[in-house]
């Protein structure tokens, strides 16, 4: 007996049909909005870098994160520009300096309608740029680092973070918050790890929106892009010192890490499309060369695809929008 050919096509012929075979879906819950807020704005301030994209004063970031709900979208990751600098970064240690009482007023906006979370990272608040503090020899020093880590990350759970992000890649730094956490009574605010974050290229709009003081770049701490194998090793470090979900940063040219991930991590995964994706895209659909949306969806839909459950994107309120539309 004979059977007919099977032609893949038949299954792409209508919209229905293949929304209906659809092997991946987005979904509002699994995207993150980044959200950046300034210290002593009173109305935010365009991102030339990246078009849509704002420093938010406390209000505009209270309404962002409101419209986040209203859209249900997953969750917003809150990043601070402090007025002042220093050496150890202190103002993000401060439970009254800008990342901290950003946390409270959209934790106090949202309540557990959104999942909070907050960069526990020292390079927005350092006057020189880097992630840690400085050796003598002008190397960073991941230990010191560590100590100021913990303080960070009790800060921001006192403030009402759900989930803290250490995104600095120093050695031990899951182990060192999450022992901080539990000793300060803060044993359900969760750790979502920045396991496999590479010393990218495409980083530059993100460093226009926090006012990078950095020169030079992270490559001592961050991981270098021609190593694959490595990244499994570094998750698998935060998955023992007690990470509740890895990131793999950034998505775009990063994806068979992702995939890797993914098929090993018992843990929630996300990818984060950084701020170089977003712009490039943004740039060309201005230009015309791209269709906007459909780019937009596509990027985004990639990520979902390699594995990533979670999706940080700069597009994830309006894509929200979207996403309701074609159900």
């Amino acid at each position: 007996m004979s059977f007919p050919q099977h032609r893949p096509r038949r299954l792409r012929s209508t919209k229905a049909i293949r929304r209906l075979t659809a092997e991946h879906r987005l979904s509002a819950p699994d995207l993150i909005l980044p959200a950046f807020i300034r210290e002593g704005l009173t109305e935010p301030v365009a991102i030339s870098s990246m078009p849509g994209v704002v420093q938010h004063s406390t209000e505009t970031l209270k309404r962002a994160a409101a419209e986040a709900v209203g859209r249900g979208v997953g969750g917003i990751m809150l990043f601070g520009i402090p007025a002042e600098r220093d050496a150890t970064g202190s103002a993000g240690l401060d439970p009254n300096g800008v990342l901290n009482r950003a946390i409270a007023d959209v934790r106090a906006e949202v309540g557990d309608d959104l999942v909070v979370m907050s960069d526990v990272c020292l390079d927005e608040f350092t006057d020189h740029g880097h992630c840690g503090v400085l050796a003598a020899d002008g190397t960073v020093d991941n230990d010191a680092t560590l100590e100021l880590y913990g303080q960070m990350a009790v800060a921001q759970a006192d403030a009402g973070a759900h989930v803290l992000g250490p995104s600095g890649m120093m050695d031990g730094q899951v182990a060192v918050i999450r022992q901080a956490l539990d000793a300060a009574g803060h044993q359900e605010t969760a750790v979502l790890a920045y396991a496999a974050k590479y010393a990218s290229a495409f980083y530059g709009p993100f460093r226009e929106a926090v006012d990078s003081q950095l020169t030079g770049d992270r490559r001592t701490y961050q991981m270098d892009a021609a190593n694959r194998r490595e990244a499994l090793l570094e998750v698998e470090l935060d998955l023992e010192e007690g990470a509740d979900m890895v990131m793999v940063k950034p998505a775009m040219s990063y994806l068979d890490i992702v995939a890797d991930v993914a098929a090993m991590s018992p843990v929630p995964v996300a990818a984060y499309q950084i701020s170089g994706e977003y712009a490039m895209i943004e740039a060309a659909a201005a230009n015309g060369w791209i269709d906007r949306r459909r780019a937009i969806e596509e990027s985004v839909l990639g990520i979902k695809r390699a594995g990533a459950q979670m999706i940080l994107t700069y597009w994830a309120s309006e894509l929200a929008v979207w996403l309701k539309e074609s159900e």
